[in-house]
C-alpha cells in the first residue's frame, strides 16, 4: 500500500503568470517565494511552496503528495507499475523545480496527474501573506473523477486514504487525522476541482467573503457550513476558472479505528447546513 503522509502542492498551468500572481497575492493572500521566467512559487504555510503557477495550458494541473522516504517512493513506483500505471521517474532538474528531493509522476484512473514526492523543502521564516487573509495552510483538494466508485477503490486500496464521509457518490477521504484531504467529484474529465486553504476562524471566512465581493471575485458557493466536516466555508473562482476555498473548523477523526463513514444524500442540504447552493460547483447538486 502506498502511504501518503500529506498533500504537498498543486501545480497549475496558466497563459498569464502576471494575472495569476496578482490574484494569488492581492486577492488570495499567498506569499511569493520564488520565480523563474516561466514559473511562480507561492506558499501558505511553512513549506517553501504550496502552489506553483507554470506558464502553459490551464488544463495542465498536478497534485502532489508526500511519502516518507526514497524507499517508500520506489515501492510506490513498483506498485503502480504492477497495476499498469505508467510511472515517470523524476529528474534532478524536475526535483529542483518542485523543491523536493525526489519524485515520481503518474495518472490516477481518471487521468489526474499525481506526483509523489520526498522531502519537500521548508522555509525558516514563517509564512507572511501579502494581505491579512488569516490563512493557516494548504489543506485539501477536490479532484475530478469520471467514476468516483472506481477511483475511491484506487485511493483507498492502492493508497492509504480512508473514507470519512460520503455525499451521494462523492467520497471525502483522509490520509491523516484531518476529515478529508481528497474529495472525488464526478466530472467529464480529469482536473483539480477546488483548492482549499484553511483560515483561523469563522470571522475570517466572512471577512474574506466581503473582500472578495468588493473586488468582484465570482463567489461560487457560500458562505456556509458543511454538515460533513463541520467546516465554515466560502468558494470562489480564480484565474483560468480554478475554484479556491477558504474554510475553518474542519473536524479531525480522533477515533481512527472506530470511525464509520456516514452516507449523506446527494442534495444541497448535505453540502451546506445554512442553505447555500453550490452554483455549478458540483454537477447536479
Amino acid at each position: 500500500m502506498i502511504r501518503l503522509d500529506d498533500i504537498t502542492y498543486v501545480r497549475l498551468g496558466t497563459p498569464d503568470l502576471a494575472l495569476a500572481e496578482d490574484f494569488a497575492t492581492r486577492i488570495l493572500g499567498l506569499e511569493v517565494t520564488g520565480r523563474t521566467a516561466k514559473a511562480l512559487y507561492l506558499r501558505s504555510d511553512a513549506r517553501a511552496h504550496t502552489l506553483c503557477y507554470v506558464e502553459g495550458d490551464p488544463a495542465d494541473q498536478t497534485a502532489a503528495f508526500e511519502v516518507a522516504d526514497g524507499a517508500e517512493l520506489q515501492a510506490a513506483a513498483a506498485a503502480l507499475e504492477a497495476l499498469g500505471h505508467r510511472v515517470a521517474a523524476g529528474t534532478a532538474a524536475g526535483a529542483d523545480a518542485r523543491k523536493v528531493m525526489d519524485f515520481i509522476a503518474f495518472r490516477d484512473p481518471s487521468g489526474n496527474r499525481i506526483e509523489l514526492v520526498v522531502k519537500p523543502e521548508y522555509r525558516g521564516p514563517r509564512y507572511f501573506g501579502t494581505r491579512d487573509a488569516a490563512i493557516t495552510g494548504f489543506n485539501h483538494i477536490g479532484l475530478n473523477s469520471t467514476d468516483p466508485l472506481r477511483d475511491e477503490a484506487f485511493w483507498t486500496r492502492v493508497c492509504n486514504a480512508r473514507v470519512s464521509d460520503r455525499i451521494g457518490d462523492i467520497p471525502l477521504m483522509r490520509i491523516n487525522a484531518i476529515h478529508h484531504t481528497i474529495a472525488l467529484v464526478r466530472a467529464a474529465g480529469p482536473g483539480i476541482q477546488h483548492i482549499n486553504h484553511q483560515v483561523v476562524e469563522r470571522g475570517d471566512v466572512l471577512r474574506n467573503y466581503h473582500l472578495l465581493r468588493r473586488h468582484n471575485v465570482p463567489i461560487v458557493f457560500g458562505p456556509g457550513r458543511h454538515p460533513t466536516s463541520g467546516a465554515n466555508f466560502i468558494y470562489f473562482r480564480g484565474p483560468d476558472g480554478m475554484v479556491f476555498e477558504y474554510s475553518c473548523g474542519v473536524d479531525e477523526i480522533a477515533d481512527e479505528a472506530g470511525h464509520r463513514p456516514r452516507s449523506f444524500a446527494f442534495e444541497p442540504a448535505s453540502l451546506c447546513l445554512w442553505g447555500a447552493k453550490p452554483g455549478g460547483l458540483i454537477k447536479g447538486a
